[in-house]
């Protein structure tokens, strides 16, 4: 019996709550244990002892809210629900909690219904609802900390490949192979001759894997529009930020929630359509 494409988006979508839930997790705890790794490879060099510390990783400690150490029951983790029904506030001290929580919740789930909509129920449906669950938390941890994790980029670049292998994406494994090395060459080229002129980093080796990433899922054709919005709507909102003393300090602002932002109109209008939105 043939499930209608309404109800599998729907469910595509029940599922993005779910995922999107666990982003919540993953974009605040990841940085944290990267940075506990690094100390303690930091003491392993230096032979001293690492700061002992409790397990700490995606799934231990329970949630619990920041302010007062209340230990978040199952019943209050239910995405969006429970943030309405609590009125958008620990139930134990009355802190506020960010809003964030239930609009990457449901960015999820709209982002998975699209690609089950588009793709159908099928391994190229499920294929780029994973793309899109990573590219999102690449976007908001990258905002927050300035980081792109090689735990989440690296799979990401692999994942493109693969699925141009396997067919569940219409992008030949050869183009998918030359969009990897496209956009991470291109970014390395743009990193290095910007070192060269002025003696600084203008961004990280995450934005040149995140961006061979892209390449892998678009290809090379698609590359020069994405970067091309990204770089646009990047150097506004940064001049923006500037105006509004919003930047951070050093005065920069991190390319790569615009280049997910890109990567995210290519998937949702096409890579052509990009073009056409900033005037070529």
């Amino acid at each position: 019996m043939m499930v209608s494409p309404v109800v599998d988006a729907a469910l595509a979508g029940v599922l993005g709550l779910l995922v999107g839930s666990f982003l919540n997790v993953v974009i605040f705890r990841l940085p944290r244990i990267l940075e506990r790794q690094w100390a303690a490879e930091c003491a392993d060099l230096a032979g001293k002892d690492p700061e002992p510390s409790e397990p700490f990783n995606l799934m231990r400690p329970r949630s619990r809210c920041r302010q007062c150490g209340h230990v978040i029951r199952w019943y209050e983790n239910i995405p969006v629900l429970s943030f309405i029904a609590l009125r958008g506030k620990c139930s134990s001290c009355g802190t506020p909690i960010g809003w964030r929580y239930p609009v990457v919740e449901l960015a999820t789930a709209a982002l998975f219904a699209f690609c089950v909509w588009q793709y159908g129920a099928t391994w190229k449906g499920l294929a780029w609802c994973g793309f899109c669950a990573a590219l999102l938390a690449l976007a908001l941890i990258d905002w927050d900390t300035t980081l792109l994790p090689d735990d989440i980029t690296l799979p990401l670049v692999w994942a493109g490949l693969i699925a141009s292998a396997l067919r569940w994406n219409t992008l030949p494994l050869s183009q998918s192979l030359w969009g990897a090395v496209a956009g991470y060459l291109s970014l390395w080229a743009v990193y290095k001759g910007f070192k060269l002129l002025t003696g600084k980093e203008g961004m990280g080796y995450g934005d040149f894997k995140l961006f061979a990433a892209l390449g892998a899922w678009f290809g090379p054709e698609a590359l020069v529009p994405m970067i091309l919005m990204a770089s646009v709507i990047g150097a506004v909102i940064g001049i923006g930020m500037k105006f509004a003393s919003g930047l951070r300090p050093g005065g920069y602002v991190p390319f790569g929630p615009f280049l997910a932002g890109a990567g995210f109109a290519a998937l949702l209008f096409g890579p052509e359509s990009i073009l056409r939105t900033i005037g070529l």
